[in-house]
Formats: structure tokens, C-alpha cells, sequence
């Protein structure tokens, strides 16, 4: 391909793939650092032997320069390499932690999380980040961005997740660099004021804004709105109206990315265009326009999404101040290798960096070869064909990953995108207006209440398309080798659209055939399966056995079962679902399980069984259960009392006997008993 003669498209590949050798490979300290010096010397090295190195020689030394700084630059941001850091403490004894808040997370319906910085342990400097989780009834005031909290706890690993396919809030939580956490109790810690930091500030700054809005008369719906779009906030936002946007195809007007930095990045190169009369105008131009959108950044929070948005669109300001705005690929790139190196490696895990630049490299690329394809005459077909079109591009750029991820696609995202997005301008550049007037007290009546309007109607027509239940696609099974194959077919089908030989055309061909084929080989292996587990719910009970592609339930209490099965059925692509009560006992596979309820009643010609599940806290003598039934295992699950757990695990672990609890080493898959 052209585009990988890119100089910065090279760099930038090498560079990550660095990151991803780096995030498997744990590497000690000195050695990423090693590697890299020797690779900057053997670079050197090169360049110096000859006034003019073989490309070849050279260009490798650069690309194992990119790769080295890639290690490096993930060992460094996972920050466990720091002699310092918490983790090299004895954390399963109670210390004195000294702590500061760098950010609120959304609460849920127990406790608030923060994310905190160390500051000491036992008085004594130390560093890294942890997850601080106050319960609800121990918080009179609610914690704020630099304050610090002194208590004395254990800090324990974040848990993976107890049932097969749920959402990993571990490896969630260790992209962003914090792997354990602290709970706290009523009285258990003490808050004190600490020193003033830059986000600190900026959260003051949104709280007191926040405080002008509501005092303005605007409503926690309209005022949720406002602090996604333009504060980069979506703590108060509604799960009902967060579905909406998403089922709409519009959640990413939520979150301050790409589209939010582009339009503003317009509106100030329409309003700063005066300043191009002055000598040396254009550069005063440049650097109030990339001032500016920093400030917005700092604004908002300075989270990923805008970090990366802010910095990919500084170079866009820099491209169009060099009258070059077209080579976009190199800008992309340039803005990746940065923010990447400057800010965080770790951001290339995350799944808004990986949808942001999927999206914008597609309209770069897919947006020319539609327009192309049609370009209408008539002014207002025209600019509607133009939306549609970035529309479709990004879609087909995010489409793969979104699958993956989310299981799902909105049918209708090019309607929401063309009855929002062409007025999201102004919703943008009214709502910095509005925020500058509430600041200083200046905001009208008629305003507020337009400007409320506005959002409610925007509101309105997403909550209309959400409600289009007939095309929203969801329950799409997607892996990550159809992640692959979807991405090198997108890339194989444009390239020959964009000029075609035998050679593309072929490669297209072939690859259709080893997506169909990976799908069937998928799809056979499901049909082969046979399962047996028993999954932790709180309580109730639930077993799942898959026969094939059919998923049959076992339990008391279909209400319960939320998400816990319909995650399961996506991720092993089951299509048929069966449901039917929990039996006292039953056999799988050969194998004799007999269960124990709270009644307590249990088949007394039952001998030498394979399993014993204990459920509902049932009020029994182990010890002559476990002598009449003789079973060769003990299981507990999330429908019993902890107290009645730890007592049944400490007379297991006096009879020799093994005993599994869902709630501490996940769900059991009974299978493995027979591999």
C-alpha cells in the first residue's frame, strides 16, 4: 500500500506494535530501558558510519527504535516499575494510606468509586493509583478532586469477574494502571484538604458551572445532556437515556471526542479569521486556536477522549495553518505516535482510542471514494449526501470493533446523524455561550429556556429512533478473528475500489472465503459442545447446560437472571434457549449431583454421588451428611449465607474433601472433572 511509505504511518505501526509485545511480556525494569539505548545506539550508530545509509539498514534500525520505545513506553505506564510503588508493599496487612483524589467515578446503587493517587504507606513516600470505594452510608459530603483521605486498610486485587463472558471491570481497570483497591466503612477515614492541582481546579470549575446551570432552571435530564456534551461528565446521566443513544447509533455525541473538537475547531477558525489582517497573523491564528482548544480541554476534564481528540485536531490546525490539510493519514498517525508516547501507552486498549481513530481513518479514506460515487448538483441533496457519507464511512470503520465489543448495530445511525449532527454546531457553540453567561450571571431568561429546548427536542427525536426496535441488530456474535478478517476485507475491498487489478480482486475473494470459513468453523465447534456449569448469582441458583447451539436454564427464578445468560449465549453463540426448575438431584455426563435446599431434605438412598451442591443456607450436620452421601466434591453457591459458607469450607478442609464457593473462585464448569 502507498500509505505505509509514510514515514509516520511506519513509526507509528512499529511504536504499537512495541505496546502490544510489551502488555504480554512482563518485562523487569531495565530491561525495556536497555533495549532501547542500545537500539538508539545501534541507530546512531548507522547514521554515522555513512553520510548516507542504506534505506534498508536504516529504515530497520528506525523501525527497532519505534519498537524498543514501545516496551518501554508500556512498562512505564503501567508504573509498576517505579521502586516506590504501592505493590511492593506487604498489602495483606493493615497500613496507614495516605491518599489523593484525581477523579469521581459514577457511583452505583452501594458505594462511589474514586480514583486515588498514593501519596505514603505507614508516612513513608510511596506512588501509583488505586480504586477507593466509600460505601454509601459512610459519606456525608461526597470526596472532591484533591482531597485527601488518611485510613488504615488493606488494599486488595481487583476481581475478575465469577461467570464466564461478564464485563471484565478488572482488565477494565488495569488499562487505566490500578489493579487493587481499597473498601472503607462508617468513621473508618479521615479527609483533609490537600494542595491544588490543575484537574483539581477544573473540577471546581465544572462543579461551580454545574451550580449556575441548575440555578438557571435547568433540569437534571436537560443538565446531564449539557455536561456530556460539553464538560466531558456523564456521571448523572440516566441509563435509560444513555441506552437511547446508544440504540440510536448517536452515543458518541455523549462523550467529548472527534466531532465535539472538530466543530469547535471550525467555529474558532470562523471567529479568529480576523486576526490573519494582522502581521503575522496566521500564526497568532495557530496558536490562540490550539490555546483554545486545550483550554477546552482542561475544561472537560482532560480525559482520554479528549486528550486524543485535542491533540489529533492540533495537528489539524497545524496542516491547515501550512495550507497542507490534505495529507490527513500522516496527521492521524503523527497525533497517534504522540499521544501514545506523551500521555498514556495504555491508551491503545481502550475502546473509545480504538473507535475514535477506526472512525476518522475511515472517513479519510471512505468519505472521497463516496463522494466520487455520486456527487449531486442540487445544494441541499448535496450537503445531505455529504453527512450521510461521513456517516456511512465512520460506520464502516467502527462496525467491527463495535461488534465485538458491543454486540449490537443501530440500523437507523444515519438518521440520528442527519437530523442531529448538522445542528450539533450550534447546540455546541450556543452551550459555550450559555456556560460563559451563567459564570458571570449574565445568562437570560429566554436563553436558558431556548437552549433547554433544544436539548429536550434532541432528546426527543433519539428517544424516538432508540424506540425503532425493529432495527436495532443485537445478540451478534463477533470474535476477534472476525475483528481481524473483517478489517484486512474493509481494507482489500477499498483498496481495489480505489484501483482494481487481479491481484486485489483475488485477495477480496479470499478473504470473504476465510471470514465464511473461520464462521463455519466456529459454528461447528458450538454444535459439538457439550457443558455443564453452575454460575454465581446472588441469591439464586443457576445452572447452565449447553447441548450444541441449545441453551437449557436451570433455575427457580427466571426474573434473576439479568445479563448473566444472555452474555453467555452471544459469546458461545447459542440460539435456542429452554428454561426449567432446579431439580433435588440429577445426572450429567455419568456423573450423580444431588442438591440441598433450605429444607434441608435430601434422597436418603442416595450413596457415593460424584457432586454435593449446597444451596439457600440449608440448616444441616455436614460432617453426617458428607459420611452418609460420600460425595467426591462440595460446592457452594451465591444463594447461601457467608457465614454458612465459611463454616462448610472449614469442615470440608478437616474431611479432605474439596470445596468450591462461586462467590470467591467464580462459576464451575463440571467438565473439567471429566477431561
Amino acid at each position: 500500500m502507498q500509505l505505509l511509505r509514510f514515514i509516520p504511518i511506519q513509526l507509528t505501526i512499529f511504536l504499537i506494535l512495541g505496546i502490544l509485545v510489551g502488555n504480554q511480556v512482563s518485562l523487569p525494569a531495565y530491561l525495556p530501558l536497555g533495549l532501547t539505548l542500545i537500539a538508539l545506539g545501534l541507530l546512531a550508530l548507522v547514521f554515522l558510519r555513512k553520510k548516507r545509509p542504506h534505506a534498508l539498514t536504516f529504515g530497520t534500525m528506525v523501525g527497532l527504535t519505534a519498537f524498543s520505545i514501545g516496551i518501554l513506553a508500556i512498562s512505564l505506564s503501567n508504573g509498576t516499575i517505579a521502586v516506590d510503588h504501592y505493590a511492593t508493599h506487604d498489602l495483606k496487612t493493615v497500613k496507614e494510606w495516605r491518599l489523593k483524589v484525581t477523579d469521581v467515578l459514577k457511583p452505583n446503587r452501594f458505594s462511589t468509586p474514586y480514583i486515588v493517587q498514593v501519596a505514603s504507606i505507614d508516612q513513608k513516600n510511596a506512588s501509583g493509583k488505586l480504586l477507593l470505594s466509600l460505601s454509601k452510608d459512610s459519606l456525608k459530603n461526597e470526596l472532591e478532586v484533591d482531597n485527601e483521605v488518611v485510613l488504615f486498610s488493606t488494599a486488595t486485587k481487583i476481581s475478575a469477574p465469577l461467570n464466564p463472558h461478564q464485563f471484565n471491570y478488572k482488565a477494565y481497570m488495569a488499562q487505566m494502571g490500578i489493579t487493587h483497591q481499597i473498601r472503607t466503612s462508617k468513621g473508618a477515614y479521615l479527609v483533609l484538604k490537600g494542595a491544588a492541582s490543575a484537574n483539581g481546579r477544573a473540577a471546581r470549575l465544572r462543579n461551580l458551572i454545574k451550580q449556575k446551570l441548575q440555578d438557571a432552571g435547568f433540569r437534571s435530564r436537560e443538565l446531564s445532556i449539557v455536561q456530556a456534551l460539553l464538560l466531558g461528565e456523564r456521571n448523572d446521566l440516566s441509563e435509560a437515556t444513555y441506552n437511547d443513544y446508544k440504540n440510536a447509533g448517536a452515543v458518541h455525541i455523549l462523550a467529548v471526542s472527534g466531532l465535539h473538537i472538530g466543530i469547535l475547531l471550525l467555529l474558532l477558525q470562523w471567529l479568529l479569521r480576523p486576526l490573519e489582517r494582522l502581521p503575522k497573523g496566521k500564526t497568532f491564528k495557530l496558536l490562540a486556536t490550539v490555546l483554545l482548544l486545550w483550554a477546552f480541554a482542561f475544561l472537560a476534564g482532560m480525559s482520554a477522549s479528549v486528550v486524543r481528540a485535542v491533540s489529533m485536531f492540533s495537528f489539524v490546525a497545524y496542516a491547515l495553518y501550512l495550507n497542507r490539510p490534505s495529507n490527513t493519514f500522516n496527521i492521524l498517525a503523527l497525533s497517534m505516535f504522540f499521544i501514545l508516547l506523551a500521555f498514556d501507552a495504555r491508551l491503545l486498549f481502550q475502546v473509545g482510542f480504538q473507535m475514535s481513530y477506526a472512525a476518522v481513518f475511515a472517513i479519510v479514506w471512505v468519505y472521497p471514494l463516496l463522494q466520487k460515487f455520486w456527487s449531486p448538483k442540487n445544494f441541499l441533496v448535496k450537503k445531505g449526501w455529504q453527512l450521510l457519507a461521513v456517516s456511512i464511512a465512520a460506520q464502516i470503520g467502527v462496525l467491527p470493533i463495535s461488534l465485538f465489543y458491543f454486540h449490537q448495530f443501530p440500523g437507523l445511525f444515519f438518521v440520528s446523524n442527519l437530523l442531529i449532527v448538522p445542528f450539533l454546531g450550534i447546540i455546541l457553540g450556543m452551550g459555550i455561550l450559555v456556560i460563559l453567561l451563567a459564570l458571570f450571571d449574565f445568562l437570560p431568561a429566554f436563553l436558558a429556556k431556548t437552549y433547554a429546548f433544544l436539548i429536550d427536542t434532541m432528546n426527543d427525536i433519539i428517544s424516538w429512533i432508540a424506540h425503532q426496535e425493529a432495527f436495532i441488530f443485537q445478540n451478534i456474535s463477533f470474535d476477534f478473528v472476525q475483528v481481524l478478517l473483517s478489517y484486512l476485507l474493509i481494507i482489500a475491498f477499498l483498496a481495489t475500489v480505489s484501483k482494481g487489478n487481479f491481484k486485489r480482486v483475488t485477495s477480496v475473494l479470499l478473504l470473504l472465503i476465510a471470514f465464511q470459513a473461520w464462521t463455519l468453523y466456529v459454528e461447528h465447534n458450538t454444535a459439538q459442545e457439550e457443558r455443564l456449569l453452575l454460575m454465581h448469582r446472588t441469591a439464586n441458583t443457576v445452572f447452565l447446560q449447553q447441548s450444541g447451539a441449545t441453551l437449557h436454564h436451570l433455575t427457580n427464578d427466571r426474573t434473576q437472571l439479568g445479563t448473566l445468560t444472555k452474555d453467555y449465549a452471544i459469546s458461545e453463540r447459542t440460539s435456542e434457549n429452554t428454561y426449567g426448575p432446579v431439580p433435588n438431584s440429577f445426572s450429567w455426563n455419568g456423573k450423580h449431583i444431588v442438591l440441598i435446599d433450605s429444607s434441608g431434605v435430601y434422597s436418603k438412598t442416595a450413596q457415593n454421588i460424584d457432586y454435593l451442591i449446597l444451596i439457600q443456607s440449608p440448616k444441616i450436620h455436614l460432617e453426617r451428611t458428607i459420611d452418609h452421601l460420600n460425595p467426591t466434591m462440595v460446592i457452594a453457591d451465591g444463594s447461601n449465607y457467608k457465614r454458612a459458607v465459611a463454616r462448610w469450607q472449614a469442615t470440608c478442609k478437616k474431611e479432605k474433601l474439596p470445596f468450591h464457593y462461586t462467590g470467591e473462585q467464580g462459576a464451575y464448569y463440571f467438565e473439567r472433572d471429566d477431561d
